[in-house]
């Protein structure tokens, strides 16, 4: 990355200082969060929470700063996931070695799709990714060679293994998922001040006067596209090894899809911390609810809940719940 790039990314001076200080709260929080909770529980909702703020991250890159709504990231989640544990199964191949192997195919997908999808426009485009993502989780369902319905369990090795990524302690996972996050958010921090963020935006706002300007909107969007195949790819191939056990129904199936973008868009599409602030929501309430409706025999609450949340914020604004604390901050 060049120097001026990584001046930008490591910068938060043009914020606020309310987002600065909300930042600092919320890394200090990861921080000490493992020393400060005691329940495995939690801290697996914890770790769940960090993945799904790294699906949101690379979502809102096409689905927020771009303004397509994209509903098959579970399929680059699925094929890094894949990539990594059959490496392992197969030959043995560490984690570090597996897991760019895993983001390239998914990138890679991402660039083949997207370069034919993304002349569609509107709803067009988001049932054009649904499809190809239930084509995707059958086609994994039904393939005996990679395990198929019956899915991938990860060799366990002598623990602990930082080569292979297995660990008896939650504690390690917690703390690489949050430099997996903060290298999302520095990432991003590059985005929103760079030439290709710009495009972008211009692109969400108006198409025609984007490209009355010059700029190439098919490329633009590949381009977007592709990099949340990174984000999605870089999740799988941690959720492989956390939980040494994939099937194409925890990994590629259309829930995860459709939840990466609704917390995206309830915590505030098109912002820099609008997919922090929604996985914040929806990660503990979505554990929490199922684990005690679950358990009480209550089932499809929680996605009522879920429903109830997006018509309201909808209803009353648009941009989220980022958008009501910016409209809450220009009255003040």
């Amino acid at each position: 990355m060049p120097m001026h790039a990584l001046k930008d990314a490591l910068s938060f001076g043009d914020l606020p200082a309310s987002e600065r200080i909300g930042f600092a709260i919320f890394i200090a929080f990861c921080l000490v969060f493992p020393w400060i909770s005691k329940g495995s529980f939690a801290q697996a909702v914890m770790i769940q929470f960090l993945i799904f703020c790294l699906y949101g991250l690379g979502w809102n890159l096409i689905g927020g700063y771009g303004g397509q709504v994209a509903l098959g990231q579970a399929k680059n989640v699925g094929m890094s996931a894949y990539t990594v544990a059959l490496f392992m199964v197969w030959w043995d191949v560490p984690f570090w070695f597996s897991t760019p192997i895993g983001v390239i195919i998914a990138t890679v997908e991402s660039f083949i799709l997207g370069y034919f999808l993304l002349r569609l426009k509107g709803h067009y485009f988001a049932i054009a990714t649904i499809c190809v993502s239930l084509v995707w989780q059958q086609l994994f369902v039904n393939w005996d060679l990679i395990g198929g319905a019956r899915g991938v369990e990860l060799p366990l090795k002598e623990t602990p293994n930082f080569v292979y990524m297995q660990f008896t302690s939650p504690i390690y996972y917690h703390y690489f998922a949050f430099v997996l996050v903060m290298g999302a958010i520095l990432f991003m921090n590059w985005f929103r001040k760079s030439r290709l963020g710009y495009q972008l935006r211009a692109i969400s706002a108006n198409e025609e006067v984007a490209e009355s300007l010059g700029i190439n909107i098919h490329w633009v969007k590949v381009k977007a596209y592709c990099i949340t195949g990174v984000f999605a790819g870089m999740g799988g191939a941690f959720y492989a090894v956390y939980y040494n056990y994939i099937d194409p129904f925890s990994v590629m199936h259309l829930e995860l899809s459709i939840m990466i973008a609704l917390m995206t868009m309830i915590g505030g599409a098109g912002s820099m911390w609008g997919p922090i602030i929604g996985a914040m929501i929806l990660i503990p309430m979505d554990r929490y609810l199922g684990a005690w409706l679950g358990g009480s025999g209550i089932v499809g609450v929680d996605f009522m809940i879920y429903a109830f949340m997006v018509m309201v914020i909808a209803a009353y604004e648009p941009r989220g719940i980022w958008g009501i604390i910016e409209k809450a901050r220009r009255r003040r």
